[in-house]
């Protein structure tokens, strides 16, 4: 997919009509992926350049916090460096004014969309634990599958905990492990026991089951989608 820079709106010519040709094509290849029902990265490319027009708009000297951190110092530095130059320019700031409101308006209604199909994957997931949880479920492995796969695909996690902006996050870490027959013989516990056996670094592993009865996207929806809800899972039936 053909992205927007990350600073696309102050990039070159500040002119509405460019810019707008711009933002509606990267908005109908959005909707497309949209339309598949295939939400990453894209949703996740979406929010950051709605963040961007929301943090250069309400005012510069937050940049450094809000920007997120793919941004580079350099296109900070010239962020700033328009920011101080368009506030003395009266034509200039009204032309990124109505970029910026336009831009924030469209990409709000794209980011409704993505939002709507990211709960509704979300609301048809199940989770549940295959035997026994340990204690420390901080690692372990998750089984996917959905209605149309033949396979239940097997993933070992980690979650982690980062602090940014005085707030704490959940993180997760995954890998793709190996994949089984959806059969009688490759039950859940069958292919939590294989596990335990072959990968001796996990002798009690905690291992959930995530499935849903409709067929998604793996990698660019299903997998994402179960990745986030199997951390609130986890975060909740810890508390």
């Amino acid at each position: 997919m053909k992205s927007l820079s990350e600073t696309w709106f102050a990039d070159g010519y500040i002119d509405f009509e460019s810019k707008k040709y711009s933002l509606l094509a990267y908005l109908q290849q959005i909707n497309r992926y949209f339309n598949e029902n295939k939400l990453y990265p894209q949703l996740g490319d979406l929010i950051f350049h709605y963040n961007n027009l929301v943090s250069f708009r309400d005012n510069k000297q937050y940049l450094q916090q809000q920007f997120p951190k793919r941004l580079t110092a350099v296109n900070l530095e010239r962020l700033q460096l328009l920011y101080e130059q368009i506030v003395s320019d009266d034509e200039l700031m009204k032309e990124l004014e109505s970029i910026i409101q336009f831009a924030m308006f469209r990409m709000n209604n794209a980011i409704k969309d993505g939002t709507e199909i990211y709960d509704f994957v979300e609301d048809s997931l199940r989770i549940s634990p295959v035997g026994l949880i340990p204690l420390d479920s901080q690692e372990g492995y998750f089984f996917l599958c959905d209605g149309r796969q033949q396979e239940t695909l097997v993933y070992e996690y980690r979650l982690s905990i980062f602090e940014r902006h005085d707030e704490k996050y959940r993180g997760i870490h995954t890998e793709y492990l190996e994949s089984y027959a959806k059969d009688l013989v490759h039950s859940c516990e069958h292919i939590k026991t294989t596990l335990i056996k072959k990968r001796k670094k996990l002798p009690n592993p905690a291992v959930y089951r995530v499935d849903t009865k409709l067929a998604f996207p793996v990698n660019e929806t299903l997998l994402p989608v179960a990745k986030r809800s199997l951390v609130k899972y986890i975060a909740n039936h810890a508390a």
